[in-house]
C-alpha cells in the first residue's frame, strides 16, 4: 500500500540532513483550509488545479483519501468541525465555545509545548484564550472579505490586542505563522495552529489566480444538477443564494474558476510557509499536518454549499508528512477529529479523556489496514448518513425520504436505488447500523416524525443575498 521514504518533503529538505528517527518531543505545524474539496488537489487526480506544494505534500507524506468531517447541528459547519478537530469529540458532546471541554493544545501547553495559532479559529475567544500561549493575527469570526479580515493579536499580558485589518487573508496568515517559525529560537516544542479562511467564499482570489482559471475553466463537477432534486429541508440558507435557481452551467463554472483561485494561491502561501520551516532549525523534527475544515458543493447535486451528507461536502483533504511517515496513502475511513489522539501520539503527551477519535498513525506504520468499518455522517436535523465500504444510506427524517447509493459504481451519488426492492435488506441493515452509531454519540434525531414536510420545492423566485459575502454571523445564530 505504501513504501518508505528516506526523508520527508526531500527536495528541500534532503540538504538539511533530517532523519527519519522519531523524534521524541516534534513540533507541530497544522495547516487548515476552509470549505476544500477533497477533489481539488493535483496529485490526487485533479489535472485542471495547480496545486505544486500540496502536490509534493502527497508525493513525500501520507494522503488518506477517505477522511471526512462529521457534521454540522447548523448552516457554519466549519463551528462544529473546528470544534471537533480541537477536541477529539463529536459534536453532540460538546457546547458551541467550547466551555468545559478541555482542548488538544490546552494539553500541549501543559506539557510543555509553545502553542501558537493565526487564522481563523470561530469558537469564541475565551476557549482560544485557554488553548495559545501566543498569536497574531487571529480571527474570531466566520467569513469575511479575503482583504479586510478583522484580526486581533495576542500581547504578552495575554491580552488580545491591535483590532485591525491586514493584507489578502492568506498572506497575512502565512506571515504571521513564518515569522513565528524565523524567530522560534527556544528549546521547548512547538504546536503550530494555522488556519486559513480560503478557499471560503467570497470568492475573490488576486487577479492573476483569478485570471489563471478565467481563462482556462474547470470542467463542471460530474454530478453537476440545475437544481437539488427535493427539498432536503435546508435549501435556503446563505449558501445556497450565492447565486440563482436554476444553476447554469455558465455560473457555477465561474465560481470554479475563482474557487481553484483560491486554492491556488493558498497553495503558494503553503509553499512559502514550508520554505520557511525548510529554512529554521526545525526543519527535522516538525510534523506537518494539511487538512481543510470540509468540502463545499459547488454545483455538485445542484447546491452550492456545505450543508449535506454528501461526500463532496463533508469529505475534506487531510495529509501527514513528518520524519517516520512513509509515502503513500490509505482509504481507511478517517475522521478530522482522528487528529486529536494522532497528535497526542506523536508528541507523546497524555491522551485527552473520552475522545471520539483513534490514534491514525497504525495506518501509516502498516500495523493496522483500517480504523473502522463504517462512516456516520449528520447534519441538523435534516439528514442522518452511514456509509460501509460500499453503500452508503441517507435518510431525511423531516420528509421521510431515503437514499442509497452504489459508491463504487456511482461514487458520484446520482442512481438512488432505495425505490428498488432488491435492496430491501440492504436498506434495513444499514439502517440498524446508523442507529448504532447515533446510540454511540448520543444522537436522539429519530429517524421518522408524525408529519413529514413535502420534497417538492419551486424555487425559482427564491431571493438572493444582495451581497455576495453578507457575514454569515449576521443570518444566522447558531447553536441555538
Amino acid at each position: 500500500m505504501h513504501t518508505r521514504k528516506l526523508c520527508w518533503f526531500a527536495p528541500i529538505l534532503l540538504a538539511l540532513g533530517c532523519t527519519t528517527a522519531t523524534p521524541s518531543r516534534p513540533n507541530i505545524l497544522f495547516l487548515f483550509a476552509d470549505d476544500q474539496r477533497a477533489d481539488t488537489i493535483g496529485a490526487w487526480g485533479n489535472p485542471h488545479i495547480e496545486t505544486p506544494h500540496l502536490d509534493q505534500l502527497a508525493r513525500e507524506g501520507f494522503s488518506f483519501r477517505a477522511n471526512y468531517n462529521l457534521g454540522s447541528n447548523n448552516g457554519a459547519v466549519c463551528i462544529p468541525s473546528r470544534a471537533m478537530v480541537n477536541s477529539g469529540k463529536s459534536y453532540f458532546r460538546l457546547k458551541p465555545d467550547l466551555r468545559d471541554t478541555v482542548l488538544l493544545p490546552e494539553v500541549l501547553g501543559a506539557e510543555g509545548y509553545t502553542t501558537f495559532a493565526t487564522g481563523k479559529w470561530h469558537n469564541g475567544p475565551a476557549s482560544w484564550l485557554r488553548s495559545f500561549q501566543r498569536g497574531t493575527a487571529v480571527f474570531f469570526g466566520g467569513m469575511s472579505d479575503h482583504t479586510l479580515v478583522p484580526l486581533q493579536d495576542l500581547d504578552e499580558d495575554g491580552n488580545l490586542v491591535h483590532d485591525r485589518v491586514g493584507g489578502f487573508s492568506s498572506t497575512v496568515f502565512a506571515d504571521a505563522v513564518i515569522d513565528f517559525l524565523q524567530s522560534y529560537k527556544e528549546d521547548a516544542p512547538f504546536y503550530a495552529y494555522v488556519a486559513f479562511t480560503a478557499p471560503h467564499d467570497p470568492r475573490q482570489p488576486p487577479v492573476p489566480y483569478r485570471n489563471l482559471y478565467y481563462e482556462n475553466p474547470p470542467p463542471l463537477p460530474a454530478n453537476f444538477l440545475p437544481q437539488h432534486p427535493f427539498d432536503n429541508g435546508d435549501l435556503q440558507l446563505r449558501d445556497e443564494r450565492l447565486a440563482a435557481w436554476p444553476r447554469t452551467p455558465a455560473v457555477i463554472q465561474e465560481q470554479l474558476a475563482e474557487y481553484y483561485g483560491l486554492i491556488t494561491h493558498l497553495d503558494a502561501e503553503v509553499g512559502r510557509i514550508l520554505n520557511a520551516l525548510a529554512q529554521s532549525d526545525h526543519a527535522d523534527n516538525t510534523y506537518v499536518i494539511y487538512a481543510a475544515d470540509h468540502g463545499l458543493a459547488l454545483g455538485s447535486h445542484g447546491l452550492l454549499g456545505k450543508q449535506s451528507v454528501y461526500e463532496h461536502s463533508q469529505q475534506s483533504p487531510l495529509i501527514i508528512v513528518g520524519p517516520d511517515v512513509p509515502h503513500g496513502e490509505t482509504t481507511a475511513f478517517t475522521y478530522l477529529l482522528d487528529l486529536v489522539p494522532t497528535i497526542s501520539r506523536l508528541t507523546n503527551t497524555p491522551p485527552l479523556d473520552a475522545v471520539d477519535g483513534h490514534d491514525l498513525s497504525g495506518l501509516w506504520q502498516g500495523t493496522q489496514d483500517s480504523i473502522r468499518n463504517s462512516l456516520f455522517l449528520a447534519y441538523r436535523n435534516v439528514a442522518r448518513a452511514v456509509r460501509d465500504d460500499q453503500y452508503k444510506l441517507i435518510r431525511y427524517p423531516q420528509i421521510d425520504h431515503t437514499q442509497l447509493f452504489d459508491l463504487q459504481t456511482d461514487p458520484d451519488e446520482l442512481h438512488n436505488l432505495a425505490n428498488d426492492g432488491a435492496y430491501t435488506e440492504r436498506i434495513t441493515a444499514l439502517t440498524a447500523l446508523l442507529q448504532d452509531w447515533q446510540q454511540q454519540l448520543g444522537d436522539a434525531q429519530a429517524l421518522t416524525v408524525t408529519s413529514p414536510q413535502p420534497t417538492t420545492i419551486d424555487l425559482s423566485d427564491a431571493d438572493r443575498f444582495p451581497d455576495q459575502w453578507q457575514p454569515d454571523w449576521i443570518v444566522q445564530k447558531y447553536f441555538e
